[in-house]
């Protein structure tokens, strides 16, 4: 799912503006545009001309457009940015899920399962894969994807993960550190150097971020020092997976090294919440794999009372947590996590905006992409008070109506 905007090609007539009236309910995520924290309008309009929002506000001061699309007074949101996703992969791990349901508990040791899936797949089989995940997300109302390698653990599968996910996003991590490779097993640290030499070589071109697994059974607070640092060296930018399973380094180290985000954070002392709240790090919080592992949901209200910016995301994967709708984590987590619906609809799109650190995506003020998510329901609040109910009415990506 590209994130870069659309252009017309020379000579090629403009693509006509248009201007979304009968808006009942606007999220703008732009105090300086509407009321509260999500900068709400009532009764409002959106004009949107070259990919981009020109206008936003009232709907009886809207200005002219070369088309009009009526909104029927429903809700007009921005599309979702989700921010940690797992989407190459080949194979299937329903076996797994079942034994997990009938009592077994969840491990990383999961992941190898499908990291010889994955080995297995042509690069046809693993992009019409994703393609067909980020379509799904698409019609959720999922504009802005990222998408991490790590199902491939060699230099030739963490690099062709990586190449195939740039054709949809440009929001690619490269995560060799998921867990140590089967062939290393007996030798982690040769894995590690691995990771931060060759394999970072072949994979640095083609990623933005750098991510670790700093957990228990994947890498401890050093080996993930050594590959977020040698990540940077190569002009990536950290984000962590951290404290998930357990208390750890993971949300520390995340904050010390000026990560973007620390993903997970279900696991976390007094210091960790600070660390957090006093820094540009945001706390990506990702229900799904809680509602799928049944574990401890991750407190963000705690979060969110001591300042720290609070970010929701799918986590989309094969293992723990097989869901690309943002809307279904919108409404966990205000079911299970504390959170007001107007805060899980802010963390879900501004707050994955700023785990991404993107300034165009997120909201809808002039200048901002138009990535638009129109709710088949009044209000925004809908996401979470009707939960599993599909409410995506329309979708705008870069300006383009893709449903």
């Amino acid at each position: 799912m590209s994130t870069q905007s659309t252009s017309t090609a020379p000579g090629s007539p403009a693509a006509p503006s248009t201007l979304i009236t009968g808006i009942g309910s606007l999220v703008t995520n732009d105090t300086a545009h509407g009321t509260g924290p999500l900068g709400l309008l009532t009764d409002a309009a959106v004009v949107i001309d070259a990919g981009t929002v020109v206008w936003a506000g009232p709907a009886g001061a809207a200005p002219a457009a070369d088309e009009r699309f009526d909104a029927g007074g429903r809700a007009l949101l921005p599309g979702f940015v989700d921010s940690h996703a797992h989407l190459v992969f080949a194979g299937d791990r329903t076996a797994e899920f079942n034994a997990r349901m009938s009592g077994q508990a969840y491990s990383a040791g999961g992941i190898r399962t499908t990291v010889a899936a994955t080995r297995a797949a042509t690069d046809a089989e693993l992009d019409a894969n994703l393609a067909r995940f980020v379509r799904e997300a698409l019609r959720q109302g999922t504009t802005t994807i990222e998408c991490k390698s790590g199902y491939g653990l060699t230099v030739e599968d963490e690099a062709r993960a990586l190449r195939i996910a740039a054709g949809h996003t440009p929001e690619t991590t490269y995560l060799g550190a998921h867990v140590v490779a089967p062939e290393f097993a007996q030798d982690p640290a040769g894995y590690v150097d691995l990771v931060t030499g060759e394999m970072l070589d072949a994979c640095a071109p083609y990623a933005r971020w750098v991510d670790v697994f700093c957990e228990k059974g994947a890498f401890d607070g050093d080996q993930a020092r050594a590959v977020l640092t040698a990540g940077v060296a190569r002009g990536l930018t950290p984000r962590v997976h951290a404290n998930q399973l357990s208390y750890g380094p993971g949300v520390q180290l995340a904050v010390e090294l000026g990560a973007a985000s620390a993903d997970h954070c279900t696991h976390l002392t007094d210091e960790d919440v600070a660390a957090l709240a006093g820094s540009a790090t945001v706390a990506t919080l990702l229900p799904g794999a809680e509602f799928s592992t049944r574990a401890a949901y991750p407190d963000a209200r705690r979060l969110l009372a001591a300042g720290a910016t609070v970010a929701l995301s799918t986590d989309c994967n094969p293992g723990s947590s097989f869901t690309s709708s943002m809307a279904f984590c919108v409404a966990v987590a205000v079911r299970e996590m504390g959170m007001t619906p107007d805060e899980a609809v802010h963390a879900a799109t501004a707050g994955g905006a700023r785990a991404l650190r993107r300034s165009d995506v997120g909201l809808i003020a002039p200048g901002a992409r138009a990535d638009l998510l129109l709710l088949d329901a009044p209000s925004h609040v809908h996401l979470a008070y009707r939960p599993g109910v599909p409410l995506t009415a329309a979708v705008w990506r870069a300006g383009v109506r893709e449903l």
